[in-house]
């Protein structure tokens, strides 16, 4: 049997919960009854294999519980799939503030809104000590859209304790060059930025988007209009929070284009909040464009998903797929899982090309892989 992974979860919100959820519901099931998993098996991690042996949120709520207790406070309304979590034995910590909490979220219900706890802050050598006595080895970004700030304290953070690095927020990191160089000079792995949904808004976007461009259609103009009830729709209220998500939503789909669509021409991103939804996700998607002929056509589509187990599906493998890295001794951004479970990544490929590479990573032949794939991109001129 293999070790253990270690990790530590900066934000215990609904993503976080659906994740915690995820790791005990799949490890009492076997291979053959598992549904909804992109990988049973990842370099011999099981689903099951993933301990969270620390935690960090701001939320009086949550501040020193169990994160087995934690993942299930206010204002967390993401659906129970697995309501008997045992301990993990970790205590949430208070966390670092600075730009992870909006001014805005004080105006509404309690069940509503996060309520920070009025408790001492830790700087970093106290976040990067919580981190070494546990043994994290990676470390999992779950703060809220516009934290960019708190983003790269912990990111400084899990450098200096010598950890991996998933970021599932749109907070360039990963896919920042800077960045990108300190954690290969670490010899420490790194996926990023901003996860994708298992069969979600965005990822659906670039699957209908690359099947024009692979059917010779044009498209000339698209929206994704997104509506939530929960934190993070609450959050993202506040639109000066929303640059980062915006760009990393749009140029997903930007990328797979036969050609770039004109600003003015594509929408992507959060349109409203809507509080009786909670954790629930309603897209509203539409594509117009051009066929044989210059014959125009559009389409509707209204997708409709419960938001962080979408999520959740997506991080247990980008975590397995670090921890591999971890065993290779690989360190930096980790090319072939960043592009298929991430929206920003540092290197954008089709879907199908990442799905290939990824597969190949974990094979340990990505790098063989990677060689066919821009020589096939060089000659189709992309």
């Amino acid at each position: 049997m293999r070790e253990k992974i270690k990790i530590a979860l900066i934000g215990v919100g609904n993503c976080a919960s659906s994740l915690v959820q995820g790791i005990e519901y799949y490890r009492l099931k076997n291979p053959q009854d598992a549904v909804g998993l992109m990988h049973w098996d990842i370099g011999g991690y099981g689903p099951g294999d993933i301990d969270v042996v620390a935690a960090f949120d701001i939320d009086q709520r949550k501040v020193g519980c169990d994160v087995s207790r934690a993942i299930f406070a206010p204002p967390n309304c993401t659906a129970v799939f697995c309501p008997e979590v045992p301990d993990t034995g970790a205590l949430v910590h208070m966390g670092r503030v600075l730009d992870g909490y909006s001014e805005h979220m004080a105006d509404y219900p309690d069940a509503r809104t996060f309520l920070p706890a009025q408790l001492p802050q830790p700087d970093q050598a106290e976040v990067v000590r919580i981190l070494r006595e546990a043994g994290t080895q990676i470390v999992l970004n779950y703060l809220p859209v516009g934290s960019e700030e708190a983003t790269r304290f912990y990111a400084e953070c899990a450098l200096r304790a010598g950890c991996g690095f998933v970021n599932n927020m749109p907070v360039f990191i990963a896919s920042d060059p800077a960045w990108a160089k300190r954690f290969e000079a670490a010899g420490l792995p790194i996926i990023g930025d901003d996860i994708k949904a298992q069969f979600g808004a965005t990822i659906t976007h670039r699957t209908l988007t690359d099947l024009c461009r692979k059917r010779g259609v044009t498209v000339d103009r698209t929206y994704q209009l997104n509506t939530g009830g929960n934190t993070d729709f609450l959050n993202m209220l506040n639109l000066t929070r929303l640059k980062s998500k915006k760009r990393s939503k749009t140029e997903a789909v930007q990328s797979v284009a036969s050609s770039r669509i004109d600003d003015d021409n594509i929408h992507v991103g959060p349109s409203d909040y809507v509080p009786w939804q909670n954790d629930n996700k309603v897209c509203f998607l539409r594509i117009e464009g051009r066929m044989f002929g210059d014959v125009p056509f559009n389409l509707e589509l209204r997708l409709s998903v419960e938001d962080s187990p979408n999520s959740a599906g997506v991080a247990i493998d980008a975590v397995r797929c670090c921890k591999l890295a971890l065993d290779r001794g690989e360190g930096g951004v980790l090319h072939p899982p960043s592009a298929f479970f991430c929206k920003h990544p540092p290197v954008q490929y089709t879907d199908d090309d990442a799905y290939r590479l990824t597969e190949a990573f974990i094979d340990g032949t990505w790098k063989e892989k990677l060689a066919e794939v821009a020589a096939s991109r060089a000659v189709a001129g992309g």
